[in-house]
């Protein structure tokens, strides 16, 4: 690793801890990041989980103390999604650094469409039943155990179509997307795919745009939740469909 290396890698912790925070999409920054750092495909996706669990840690803990708790609404979802996360890094994680940036292409065209289109919340809807939540949660849970990049976005859309407001929203969201990847992260650890330095680094990053994007969601409330949720959406299309090299 340069210095530069780790510049742009906490830089782009920072940046993608507040995307995350506030609507999602941020690790589609900062895997490639990791791998531009010199790590391999499967590391770089254990390695960002050691700043996604950071980030979302400093973002729950912002959201409680700015009285924003969403951990009681988030608990009856958080069995499927811990079940699922753990089958899906299981299996992510036995696949080789090529099979495995197969895979994360082929998973970034279903999220280049929830990208371009505009996001759509519905509060005022017929919510879901027991088992359709448990379902849709845990497939949330094996998606993010294996791919993580975008599964804020995925999540946001899921419990805002059960009801909830944005704000409330978002405080579960980081609270699942805390205990998802603190469930992945020792599979990753134990298969050898964590590069402890630039992770710790890239952590560095991404504490503090929780800290900070947090603040952001509570402060703006949901018009500037929903501004950033379209401006966060063109961006990860753009950057997907390779506007950015």
């Amino acid at each position: 690793m340069t210095i530069l290396d780790a510049v742009l890698l906490v830089a782009g912790g920072l940046f993608a801890g507040i995307i995350n925070t506030v609507a999602g999409g941020g690790s589609t920054l900062t895997v490639p990041l990791l791998v531009l750092a010199g790590v391999p495909g499967n590391a770089a996706n254990g390695s960002n989980r050691v700043g996604v669990i950071t980030s979302n840690l400093t973002a729950a803990t912002s959201f409680r103390r700015l009285g924003v708790d969403g951990l009681s609404h988030a608990v009856p979802v958080l069995v499927p999604v811990v079940v699922g996360s753990l089958i899906g890094s299981f299996a992510i994680s036995r696949l080789t650094d090529d099979a495995f940036e197969t895979v994360f292409g082929l998973v970034m065209i279903p999220l280049i469409i929830l990208s371009i289109r505009k996001p759509q919340f519905r509060t005022d809807g017929i919510r879901w039943s027991r088992p359709t939540t448990a379902a849709v949660f845990f497939g949330i849970g094996i998606y993010g155990g294996a791919i993580q990049a975008g599964v804020g976005l995925v999540l946001l859309a899921a419990l805002t179509r059960a009801g909830f407001d944005l704000v409330l929203a978002n405080s579960m969201k980081v609270i699942v997307i805390f205990v998802l990847t603190a469930t992945a992260l020792p599979v990753f650890i134990a298969q050898g795919d964590i590069r402890w330095l630039p992770a710790l680094i890239l952590a560095a990053g991404f504490a503090a745009g929780g800290w900070l994007g947090a603040h952001a969601a509570v402060r703006g409330g949901e018009r500037f939740i929903r501004a950033t949720m379209v401006v966060a959406s063109i961006a990860l299309a753009a950057k997907l469909l390779g506007a950015f090299g």
